[in-house]
């Protein structure tokens, strides 16, 4: 059974000429008794006559043409102006001419095309009533009619200012529709640079390493399964993070937590890295996305360090605080860089934008006696 809440949708789904049906009828209906009868507006001073057949015409053509008032304004506009008209010259007064401020509302917000022309047309079409009912009438004031030109043209500059407004908002809308597709793209491409970069960098250092273990059949077979394994880790975290980009995703943690740092350092050592690893303090039980952040922190500068400073001794410090994570990853001396792939330094401009929103700090630099710094703070607790 449906619920009064599913009534609102349920109506907004109609198609707008069901949606303005009430009201063209009601306005019919309403005009149509004889209470209302010399009761609706009066230009030109013409005296009131009783209802007769045209009469009904005339409260039809003001009324009923509404329900298209959305779907077909001008038409709309045109057959309740004629109706205006009659009623007018007539002298039947009915209330169905409340319509007319209606449709120029209705043609002021919804029609797209031609609006200065149907504003002309519109306008000389009252002059000529006017002059009409002027003649006819008992001889009224000009700025009688001017008076209502205005008040009905204000009714069409309420519906032009509404119809600016739903422009704006649909353009604001577009934009952030764009800037959000932007920003998921941007995030998509950083988690798989930090993924792809890092293993595939490992990769060819060890592939390159074993190029001269030739003569070593234990070693080689070694860095062979290194090569094996560090191939097989990328096609794990690139299965997942393909699984993240799935909308069924049930949206567990994008990818290894700090406590899997040191897995990232053995793969690193592996690859040929001497590195040394110490991790301090107690994890927060809530640390949001510093998490993923630190992991990424020390997986892009292990990376670099493989990159350029391949073989020098490496440390990475990770200090666990109570509102605070910290990371230090530094490189001794230059180490050679034969055989890494080079960077387009992406990597490192992003680690700063996800800091950036965190609220942390991040900084990089070169050691006075040789070698890279990496150093970062990273709030913890924040979900961005």
């Amino acid at each position: 059974m449906m619920n009064a809440r599913q009534l609102p949708e349920l109506w907004r789904r109609l198609d707008a000429t069901v949606r303005d049906l009430p009201l063209g009828l009601l306005l019919f209906a309403a005009s149509l008794l004889p209470a209302s009868h010399n009761h609706g507006t009066q230009l030109g001073g013409l005296p009131n006559r009783a209802f007769d057949a045209v009469a009904v015409v005339a409260v039809a053509l003001q009324s009923l043409p509404l329900t298209v008032r959305r779907r077909w304004p001008v038409l709309c506009l045109a057959l309740v102006s004629l109706g205006f008209a009659l009623d007018q010259l007539r002298g039947y007064h009915s209330p169905a001419g409340t319509g007319l401020p209606v449709a120029l509302l209705s043609v002021g917000s919804h029609l797209e095309r031609h609006r200065r022309t149907t504003a002309v047309v519109f306008s000389a079409a009252y002059v000529l009533l006017a002059l009409a009912m002027f003649r006819v009438g008992p001889g009224e004031p000009p700025d009688e009619f001017v008076t209502f030109y205005l008040a009905v043209a204000l009714a069409w500059g309420i519906g032009a200012w509404l119809r600016s407004t739903r422009i704006a908002e649909a353009e604001r809308r577009r934009r952030v529709a764009e800037d959000t597709r932007a920003a998921e793209r941007t995030r998509i491409a950083r988690e798989l640079h930090d993924v792809v970069t890092h293993h595939v960098t490992a990769m060819v250092v060890q592939a390159e390493a074993a190029r001269y273990l030739t003569a070593a059949p234990d070693r080689l077979d070694q860095a062979l399964n290194a090569v094996t394994d560090t191939g097989r880790q990328a096609i794990g975290d690139l299965r997942h993070l393909l699984d993240l980009l799935n909308p069924g995703h049930s949206g567990e943690t994008r990818t290894p937590p700090v406590g899997k740092l040191l897995t990232l350092v053995e793969q690193t050592r592996r690859a040929g890295q001497p590195v040394e690893f110490t991790e301090e303090g107690t994890p927060a039980e809530s640390t949001g996305s510093a998490d993923l952040v630190t992991y990424r922190v020390v997986q892009e500068a292990l990376t670099n360090a493989l990159k350029y400073a391949h073989g020098s001794r490496t440390s990475v410090r990770v200090h666990h605080g109570e509102r605070e994570i910290t990371v230090e990853v530094g490189t001794e001396g230059s180490g050679s860089a034969a055989g890494s792939p080079g960077g387009s330094g992406r990597g490192l401009a992003g680690l700063r934008e996800r800091i950036d929103v965190l609220g942390g700090d991040f900084s990089t630099g070169r050691r006075s006696g040789g070698g890279f710094v990496v150093r970062a703070r990273i709030p913890t607790g924040s979900s961005a």
